[in-house]
């Protein structure tokens, strides 16, 4: 009868103790977007993101100049940066995306070789995102160039 406690209570407190852990805070559905304050070389990035049923559903990734022109579009940009770093906006942008697509928070993102900054600003837009996300406040998040700028 003592062991019957004994195990009891134990599983008792192992119940509350994994019961009280701590919680995944968990995205509200929605449409958020994250974009850098200032334009760097012309253009501005963005992520914009879907979240439904606490997952993100679908993820774009761009730029955009003052006119409003998206960076991946830019096929004259694109021959230019492919042959100077190995990628372009329209590859690496994608590939970016999809690291986050389907997540339930914001992963560490792998770098694309010839898009590392444009990595650092996507990690960056992305935790932002996701914060946005958590709190279900679809007011655009604007970031401040990081110091590495």
């Amino acid at each position: 009868m003592k062991q019957i406690k004994i195990i009891g209570t134990i599983l008792t407190v192992t119940l509350l103790l994994v019961g009280c852990g701590p919680k995944q805070a968990k995205m509200q559905d929605g449409s958020y977007t994250a974009q850098m304050l200032e334009y760097s070389n012309g253009w501005r990035e963005y992520v914009t993101i879907t979240v439904k049923n606490g997952e993100i559903v679908t993820t774009e990734y761009n730029a955009e100049n003052a006119s409003g022109f998206i960076k991946s579009w830019d096929n004259d940009y694109m021959k230019r940066m492919k042959l100077a770093k190995g990628t372009y906006p329209n590859e690496y942008t994608r590939l970016y995306a999809a690291q986050l697509t389907g997540q339930i928070k914001a992963p560490k993102i792998d770098a694309v070789t010839g898009a590392s900054h444009s990595g650092e600003n996507f990690q960056r837009l992305s935790y932002a995102v996701v914060e946005q996300a958590i709190k279900g406040d679809s007011a655009i998040v604007l970031l401040s160039p990081s110091s590495l700028d």
